[in-house]
């Protein structure tokens, strides 16, 4: 007879190895974020990776502080971007996990 802590732990294993491949799927999607209606974009990998900043020209000749704001705001964006799209694959994983209530496992 099997202990029900057995089929737990199976379980448990199986969902870490989902959860690498997952996270592994996660840096090769690319979210972007914006600010300033599209004039400053950051493009970056769902595991926090930066690939591009892209500054409408038409801003380089702004203010400076103004632009340090969008470039922060674009940022942000991009990086609550990532992090719910993380959040949506990895929620999928745990659905079968009997967890307490309010356990979050890393993302």
């Amino acid at each position: 007879m099997k202990s029900p802590f057995a089929g737990i732990l199976k379980q448990a294993q199986a969902m870490q190895e989902n959860m690498k491949k997952a996270q592994d799927q996660l840096a090769l999607v690319e979210v972007e974020g914006q600010s300033g209606a599209g004039l400053v974009k950051i493009r970056m990998t769902c595991n926090d990776v930066v690939k591009r900043v892209t500054i409408d020209p038409s801003l380089l000749s702004d203010d400076k502080d103004m632009l340090e704001d969008l470039v922060a705001a674009a940022f942000n964006d991009a990086i609550r971007k990532a992090k719910d799209t993380s959040q949506e694959k990895m929620a999928g994983l745990t659905a079968g996990l009997p967890l307490p209530p309010g356990v979050k496992l890393p993302f």
